[in-house]
């Protein structure tokens, strides 16, 4: 068996924004992907069906698997002949043990790359309004691990860090924050030294708490604060108030839960993103073409027999005109007939194929869009609906009323889907998704689905 390959890509500080262009790549032709607690919930959605995942999760003090037994892993998988991605929080070399994982792969002939990313120390400061350097208060900056081993003293010279009057960025050093400043206090930094701890940075959990080094302790014990969180020290901590932005979004502090298809959710998520959300995208349904699509066919095959196509969602555009491809037909076959669309999503799926629609509903749902459709149609008219194989019976009823030939013709399946990573019902339980999108009646029967156990009273859903 051929040899596989590793990649070590970070995964940005959480905001999924922030995720480079070449980890999206790489991401996506994951065969097997080894996974920290760290990396954001947004990236871990975007890991493909097909992959096999390994969840080793690190974080300060508490690693649910050895670093030792990680670089096995990566070994065992590579040498297997699989694509290995090994997905790190923030960048895979600052404080990631990246260089350590390398070592063993590079002495058993392993190829890998290295796919840099977006670290902690600059990005979050940044969504809080805190430039780490500024030709006014400093111009040198400083990242500082605050771990360390039960027991042991810490091996930091702080005097030499208090001699560079630069940014001081501490990671992993919530639990010992008041030593960290102790040790600044006693190298001889001013006591009124500005200082603030940011809690979840680039997420709807962000929260930061500025104070000085000698008063920040005292506050945090005051205020709280959650994990992950780095501590930054110097001056550049005063203009937080002055320069912050993130909180400003109208959205800003919300995680939204999007459960559209994952081939129909990008607009909406990008449209809440750019509002300030935390966006995680798990969709309650996938929809997959029936295997046996001969009654399409055969309605390609005489299109010029009906007065009316209806379409009631982009997925069912998407197979209609994928199956006329197939037919070797194009819109030119379309012929006389008129063209309805059950809503604007369906709408602009139909646009953007060269079709403008002659009716719409004002209400977007099957029963709107029948009664609508039975003022036009008339009587022995046929009409053609391509859809879901469940789909809505409100919409023939009425058509049928009227005495319209209706050809309701199942062109794709809608089936039930779960994150096999992200716990929706702890989410949900802990009060960490402020809104969950339906945007179909089977993207509720999904979510159900995929939930069981769950409190609906805690669900606000929009």
């Amino acid at each position: 068996m051929a040899v596989g390959k590793v990649w070590l890509v970070g995964a940005g500080p959480g905001d999924i924004g922030l995720f480079t262009l070449k980890g999206e790549r790489v991401l996506r032709e994951a065969e097997v992907v080894v996974y920290d607690s760290l990396v954001g919930q947004g990236v871990l959605s975007m890991i493909p069906e097909q992959a096999r995942c390994i969840n080793v999760g690190k974080r300060a003090g508490n690693h649910t698997m050895p670093q030792e037994q990680i670089n096995q892993v990566l070994l065992k998988e590579a040498q297997k002949g699989f694509r290995v991605v090994r997905l790190k929080g923030g960048d895979p070399f600052l404080f990631g043990r990246g260089g350590e994982e390398l070592e063993l792969l590079k002495a058993h002939h392993i190829p890998y790359e290295v796919v840099p990313g977006v670290t902690s120390p600059l990005a979050v400061p940044a969504y809080n309004g805190i430039p780490v350097t500024h030709r006014d208060f400093t111009s040198s900056l400083h990242i500082i691990t605050g771990h360390k081993k039960k027991g042991m003293e810490y091996d930091i010279d702080f005097q030499a860090l208090v001699h560079t009057k630069g940014t001081l960025v501490f990671l992993m050093g919530v639990t010992a924050l008041e030593d960290i400043c102790q040790g600044l206090l006693k190298a001889g930094m001013e006591p009124d030294m500005p200082a603030a701890i940011l809690q979840k940075g680039t997420t709807a959990g962000q929260r930061r708490i500025v104070a000085t080094v000698e008063t920040l302790p005292e506050q945090v014990k005051r205020q709280g604060i959650e994990t992950p969180a780095i501590i930054v020290v110097g001056k550049v901590c005063e203009l937080a108030k002055r320069f912050s932005w993130y909180e400003e979004l109208p959205l800003a502090g919300w995680k939204v839960l999007v459960t559209r298809p994952k081939d129909l959710i990008s607009a909406m998520s990008e449209k809440l993103r750019r509002k300030g959300a935390e966006v995680l995208e798990l969709p309650a349904i996938e929809t997959r073409p029936c295997e046996d699509q001969s009654r399409l066919k055969r309605a390609l095959g005489e299109l010029d027999v009906y007065g009316w196509v209806v379409f009631t969602s982009p997925t069912g555009v998407k197979v209609f005109f994928e199956q006329m491809r197939e037919a070797g037909c194009d819109i030119r076959c379309l012929g006389r007939a008129k063209i309805a669309a059950i809503g604007s999503g369906t709408k602009k799926a139909l646009e953007e194929r060269g079709l403008f629609v002659d009716l719409m509903p004002e209400i977007y749902d099957g029963e709107a869009l029948g009664i609508a459709l039975s003022r036009q149609v008339q009587a022995g008219e046929r009409v053609l609906i391509p859809r879901a194989s469940r789909g809505n019976q409100s919409l023939i009823e009425s058509l049928k009323t009227v005495g319209a030939k209706v050809d309701d013709v199942p062109t794709y399946d809608t089936h039930y889907a779960r994150s096999k990573i992200i716990q929706e019902v702890d989410e949900f339980e802990n009060g960490k998704i402020q809104c969950a999108v339906f945007t179909s009646a089977s993207t509720v029967k999904g979510f159900v689905e995929g939930t069981p156990g769950l409190d609906y009273a805690k669900v606000r859903a929009a």
